[in-house]
């Protein structure tokens, strides 16, 4: 085999195992995952969902909107956002608004049942208006809305969902394999 073959040949495996893990989702590359509730924020005015990288012990300002999504993922950061957009006109709309209070949209997306807990069926998205103390911080808006279970400082189960685990280590669902 001459040099340009050799050289040839190994270019073209590097860009296979390249392309593989480029397009290759990280819980499909590492073939296990978390499934969790991811945190997700968007301020006033904001028409796209940020992850959190901070708990829900966070002020948040009126004209927010909050977001709770039951996600599976391979990495610390979630990156399935809540499918409801992140839309505060609409969703506190119908809201008077108080000056002694503050306004919180809030959306929880319950997730997808491929990657639901076994014998969980998973709720419709839940999305309210929340008026609160204009001192409450995220964890207070999703614990006013909705029932919430944690541990370890982590948020485990809303409104029941799931009804025991909290952020389990699991195979990468078959239905999320690529």
């Amino acid at each position: 085999m001459n040099i340009k073959r050799k050289i040839s040949s190994v270019v073209s495996l590097a860009l296979i195992l390249t392309t593989s893990f480029v397009f290759t989702s990280p819980a499909d590359a590492a073939g296990k995952g978390w499934r969790y509730w991811g945190y997700y924020q968007a301020a006033p005015g904001a028409k796209t969902w940020t992850a959190a990288m901070t708990g829900p012990t966070v002020d948040v300002q009126d004209g927010a909107v909050e977001g709770w999504s039951f996600v599976f993922d391979a990495s610390d950061i979630p990156t399935i956002a809540p499918s409801t957009k992140p839309d505060f006109a609409s969703i506190c709309r119908r809201v008077k608004v108080d000056k002694n209070l503050k306004r919180i949209a809030l959306v929880i997306d319950f997730g997808r049942s491929a990657y639901a807990p076994k014998g969980e069926k998973v709720q419709k998205s839940f999305i309210t208006c929340v008026q609160i103390a204009k001192s409450a911080q995220g964890i207070d808006v999703l614990g006013k809305a909705v029932k919430v279970r944690g541990a370890d400082g982590l948020i485990c189960g809303i409104n029941g969902y799931p009804a025991k685990e909290c952020g389990v280590e699991i195979p990468t669902p078959y239905a999320l394999r690529k």
